[in-house]
């Protein structure tokens, strides 16, 4: 389900369950511990999803500015971010990176898990 309308919002992606007006995202029952830029990021990209989003969009939405050159905090973020979901959900993978672009949310089972899986 994935619906737009504020207060009853509900993205879910894979085992993923965002709630952007609780400020929650839980992840096969648990709640995450996402900062408040880690979650803002997750509901930005998840609201897209299979769009890249360029670095300076995301910098302007969770940030709420003007990104200056070489400012790394995006690419800080979505790397704590991405590590806190892998932690959360080892078999997925939701942010990928499109170089010189920016990221793309597109929730996917991990293709190394899954062929490692069936040699055994």
């Amino acid at each position: 389900m994935n619906t737009a309308n504020g207060a009853d919002e509900l993205i879910q992606a894979g085992e993923l369950l965002i709630r952007p007006a609780q400020y929650t995202a839980v992840a096969r029952g648990m709640v995450m511990v996402l900062s408040r830029r880690e979650f803002q990021l997750l509901v930005v990209l998840s609201r897209a999803p299979g769009r890249v989003i360029p670095r300076e969009e995301l910098y302007a939405e969770v940030w709420g500015g003007e990104m200056e050159k070489r400012d790394r905090s995006v690419d800080v973020y979505v790397h704590k971010l991405r590590s806190k979901l892998a932690d959360a959900l080892p078999d997925w993978r939701f942010i990928h990176t499109h170089f010189g672009f920016g990221y793309r949310f597109h929730p996917e089972r991990s293709q190394l898990l899954s062929n490692s899986a069936t040699t055994q």
